[in-house]
């Protein structure tokens, strides 16, 4: 009988162990998500003469010395008047309360959609994570700025998993739409991250981080729709993807960071 007490005693301490360690962990996120959103910036267009104000693009992140913010190619590949007033910024802050840094494409991998931006003032820095590649069921966190130019600049969080390690190439309703440049990378494909957890435009190249820590281990670039642009914002598939943290490494790499 003593035995049999000792036994589901210390059963007991181990269940509220469990517990008590589930709720710090689940404490500690609004702080994981505080100092993650003051790494973020949304990556617009400053063109005074064509609309006030800046035209936000998408969603990036500061790493290295502060001075330098990663986002996707596609966010920063329209090609800017030089005749003009006009270059892209990144814009830290919240709500009215922001400050819009001029921001020079130093580098970029089209391939694995990546843009390296400099900055001069010094922002919070996120912390890359030194696994190349995670394996699916890692619960993973994204904050950025989805509907940015419509909602305003709040960084907004979403949580999900990583459901699949995939080729990069979006899936087809047939075989038929199916184009020669998806073929082909179908047979040279990099692995990216398919996410259980929904991304919206202007989340394109945010950050996907570890809920426990903020590592950050890949950039949001593309979400799986079923219909037109729109139904991304009215029926989202809850389907995203996001480029592993190695070929941000090797971007910064390039610039000797």
């Amino acid at each position: 009988m003593f035995k049999s007490f000792s036994a589901r005693f210390f059963m007991l301490l181990s269940l509220l162990a469990h517990v008590s360690f589930a709720e710090a962990e689940e404490a500690s996120f609004p702080k994981v998500v505080e100092s993650v959103s003051s790494t973020v910036v949304a990556i617009g267009i400053y063109s005074p003469l064509k609309q006030a104000g800046n035209q936000i693009r998408g969603t990036g992140f500061v790493v290295g010395d502060g001075k330098w913010v990663i986002t996707n190619h596609h966010v920063v590949d329209e090609v800017l008047d030089p005749s003009v007033v006009e270059y892209y910024v990144a814009v830290h802050g919240k709500g009215k309360q922001v400050n819009a840094l001029k921001a020079t494409i130093e580098a970029v991998d089209i391939k694995h959609d990546l843009a390296l931006l400099r900055i001069n003032e010094a922002l919070p820095a996120a912390t890359l994570s030194s696994q190349a590649i995670l394996p699916a069921g890692h619960e993973i966190a994204i904050t950025g700025y989805p509907i940015g130019a419509v909602l305003g600049l709040y960084a907004a969080t979403h949580r999900g998993y990583i459901a699949a390690v995939t080729p990069d190439a979006l899936p087809n309703a047939n075989s038929s739409q199916l184009t020669v440049d998806m073929l082909a990378r179908l047979e040279n494909a990099d692995l990216i991250y398919q996410l259980d957890a929904t991304a919206y435009p202007g989340n394109s190249g945010s950050p996907l981080y570890l809920p426990k820590t903020g590592e950050v281990i890949g950039v949001i670039n593309k979400v799986f729709i079923t219909g037109g642009k729109e139904s991304a914002i009215s029926t989202p598939t809850g389907i995203s993807y996001a480029i592993p943290v190695k070929h941000v490494h090797a971007l910064l790499n390039r610039v000797g960071n």
